[in-house]
């Protein structure tokens, strides 16, 4: 059986991946310096862009690198559009497209896409089944058929049918914080994706255990898709710099994100594992008068340690290893606008010398 935990099996080596916001303009160039340096993964998260779009310029830079979406809106499209927009990369890549969705909260789906919202678990299991029948249809030829609760995909002729791609489909990872995404993730997915907001404590006692238990029972009916060892994959929160100056505009834009991050409802259990859910209260009080910018001001050093790493890109680097060597597969280090991707780079490399 596969290792669901994230134990990584003996030998194995920890991927590492570089996640940038796609509305980032350098994409082709830090993609390219990822590649060079040896980093497995290139992802993007959707935010004020497409990251289709920003991943397809990676691609025309690199030629052996990961591109994921890291994650993009399952519930802001259908499975069709999705479907198509993940082979399309996938296709332009030769074969180097990761999938990486993610729900949203319900605010964001129906006022800002417009979009339902019922069952978001349920939903999503049945989102990746169509999308996997869909791309079943592509690459075989054989009729779409996909008839479930929440979508409905029947009619594919030849002229809308992209072409075969000479690779496995996209491997398609659930990133959610909630227990039912969890174990949507272990039940259908190729993978999860651990968000920014978690602690290594939060993911090895709530989270892993979820996941084994959905993905042994996938295993034991003998899906398809289970033929793939899990990947569980930790985006960390990553304060660095090359210099004193660029250390410390770091800590502050990790400090204010997790103050973001804590002022929503979602995250609050998260903050709940460690006995900080008045933070949350505070938090999400300061936000809804618009007073961002003294949220950051609540989160003392005890909170930032925990969810996040800090120092040199040697001694981030290290920290990393040490904390989430046995719990993530692969290791995702996100960088602040504030000091740019180069940092990021740096400590990457040094995981890469420590693996």
């Amino acid at each position: 059986m596969t290792r669901p935990s994230g134990t990584r099996p003996s030998g194995r080596r920890m991927k590492l991946g570089l996640n940038c916001p796609a509305h980032f303009q350098g994409v082709r160039v830090v993609a390219a310096e990822a590649e060079a340096r040896g980093i497995d993964q290139f992802t993007l998260a959707e935010t004020a862009r497409n990251p289709f779009l920003q991943l397809a310029r990676a691609a025309d830079t690199t030629s052996s690198i990961e591109l994921g979406s890291g994650v993009a809106i399952a519930f802001a499209r259908t499975p069709m559009t999705m479907a198509y927009e993940a082979w399309g990369l996938h296709e332009i890549s030769g074969g180097r497209a990761v999938l990486g969705l993610g729900s949203q909260v319900k605010a964001h789906i129906t006022r800002r896409f417009g979009m339902p919202w019922d069952k978001p678990a349920a939903r999503m299991r049945e989102f990746v089944q169509a999308v996997r029948t869909i791309w079943h249809s592509w690459q075989t030829g054989d009729r779409l058929r996909f008839r479930g609760d929440f979508y409905r995909h029947t009619l594919m002729p030849p002229p809308f049918t992209p072409p075969r791609v000479a690779a496995p489909v996209p491997p398609i990872l659930l990133a959610r914080v909630g227990p039912l995404m969890v174990r949507s993730a272990g039940a259908v997915a190729d993978g999860f994706v651990s968000h920014v907001f978690t602690t290594a404590e939060y993911v090895r006692q709530q989270v892993l255990p979820a996941i084994a238990e959905a993905r042994s029972a996938a295993e034991a009916q003998g899906a398809a898709w289970t033929e793939r060892p899990f990947e569980v994959v930790g985006n960390v929160l990553t304060a660095t710099g090359r210099t004193e100056d660029e250390l410390a505009r770091s800590v502050r834009g990790v400090r204010e994100r997790i103050a973001f991050y804590g002022s929503t409802p979602a995250y609050r259990k998260v903050l709940e594992q460690h006995g900080w859910g008045a933070l949350h209260d505070e938090l999400h009080a300061l936000s809804l008068r618009g007073r961002w910018k003294e949220m950051g001001g609540l989160v003392d050093d005890e909170v930032f340690a925990a969810f996040a790493v800090a120092g040199s890109p040697a001694e981030a680097a290290r920290e990393i290893h040490r904390r989430y060597r046995d719990v993530f597969t692969t290791v995702c280090v996100s960088w602040e606008p504030e000091t740019g991707p180069a940092p990021a780079l740096d400590v990457l490399t040094e995981l890469r010398a420590l693996d």
